[in-house]
């Protein structure tokens, strides 16, 4: 199968297009204008896989990608940080919900032409059900997004949607929970307590900074993320919408914890006005059946390991 893969040069790419290259999958993968491809293939990956500039924003940009008749595309191509989106909120709604129909429009318009049937994977995220009562979430509950991220990303999700109704184009919904591992930068919370604990070992320091510890998470590897997405494209149901989750929650207390004990680190964490969200999900864990149902996906690497490699990963 031809399977494009938008924003592959991101955290979850890095890992994502091995795995369908290791899957016997033709890859294509996106970077903005300009950019370079990414270098975390090896030599033999990077000789199968074919790289194309894609910018979101511009028709001419998404209509050229399209006319590479992918079998199949994964979206994951997104502001993806919840401060930038927060920091321009139209930024994000322009990307991430304009950006998605957009390249939804254009696959469709390239199947009601007969030019394919292009199966496309949009990668959500777990934040569209917003706020409710400690349990594991189901993908049937109602939506209600509390971030500029989450709402833009339930944009998204309304587009490819509209699209598939009007034009028949195969589509597939990935909410995914918090996930983590290897190689994600510090502006995600379990790669910044890492670094700060390090930092807090090398000096001495009694203290580390962080935002509010009590929100609970369902974190995943990343690793076992991209095995939910690639087994997807063969057993997902088109039209449906799959949690890919633990179905077990940590806070984020617990997490500096397992961290500081790696670490070998006994700074005690303060809260700090500066790394706190305006607007938290107090809980967020997810019930993955119908994932396991379809695909037989379920996690495979521990917390912990996770942590540790994700430790290991980063340079001092």
């Amino acid at each position: 199968m031809k399977v494009l893969v938008t924003g592959a040069g991101g955290f979850v790419g890095r890992w994502l297009l091995p795995a369908l290259l290791e899957a016997g999958h033709e890859v294509l993968g996106t970077r903005l204008p300009g950019e370079a491809p990414p270098e975390f293939l090896s030599a033999t990956e990077r000789a199968w896989t074919r790289w194309y500039p894609l910018d979101l924003r511009d028709p001419v940009s998404v209509t050229a990608l399209v006319d590479e008749l992918p079998d199949a595309v994964i979206h994951l191509a997104a502001i993806a940080s919840g401060a930038e989106a927060r920091r321009d909120p139209g930024l994000a709604w322009e990307v991430n919900a304009g950006g998605t129909a957009r390249l939804a429009d254009a696959l469709g318009q390239a199947r009601s032409a007969g030019r394919g049937d292009p199966l496309l994977l949009l990668v959500s995220t777990a934040e569209v059900y917003g706020v409710a009562e400690p349990h594991a979430r189901t993908e049937d509950e109602p939506l209600a997004p509390i971030s500029p991220y989450a709402a833009s990303k339930l944009g998204a999700e309304v587009a490819v949607q509209e699209v598939a109704r009007r034009t028949g184009l195969r589509t597939l919904v990935a909410r995914a929970f918090p996930h983590t591992g290897p190689g994600q930068t510090d502006r995600y919370v379990v790669p910044a307590f890492a670094r700060r604990l390090k930092a807090a070992r090398r000096i001495g320091a009694p203290v580390v900074k962080t935002g509010n510890l009590e929100p609970v998470r369902d974190f995943l590897d990343v690793r076992d993320v991209v095995r939910a997405y690639v087994a997807l494209l063969g057993a997902g149901e088109p039209g449906a919408v799959y949690n890919v989750a633990s179905g077990h929650g940590w806070s984020l207390g617990q997490v500096f914890t397992m961290l500081s004990e790696q670490l070998g680190v006994r700074a005690i964490p303060e809260v700090d006005p500066q790394f706190a969200r305006t607007a938290d999900l107090p809980h967020l864990v997810g019930n993955a059946a119908r994932l396991t149902e379809a695909t037989g996906w379920t996690p495979t690497i521990p917390f912990a390991q996770t942590l540790q490699d994700l430790v290991d990963a980063q340079t001092d």
